[in-house]
């Protein structure tokens, strides 16, 4: 089910060239799509309306939390 992802960047621009990396990141999207796109047909079956799907999958990642958050900040600002 592989397509093409983005180039991975990080919080400096630059490329996230690992290959083990790419390769986890890779499978992570494609699995994500794939149930995403379960969780659409299924509540299309159940007569669940489009849009109303289409929203709150949009809303479910507008909703996850970086745990990381903190980890990439400025340090310079004291």
């Amino acid at each position: 089910m592989s397509q093409h992802w983005p180039k991975w960047l990080r919080d400096d621009g630059s490329v996230v060239a690992c290959t083990e990396k790419v390769k986890v990141m890779t499978e992570n999207f494609d699995e994500l799509k794939q149930m995403a796109q379960d969780a659409l047909e299924d509540g299309l079956l159940m007569e669940v309306s489009e849009a109303q799907m289409r929203a709150a999958l949009h809303r479910l990642v507008d909703e996850l939390v970086n745990p990381y958050q903190h980890r990439h900040s400025d340090h310079t600002a004291r």
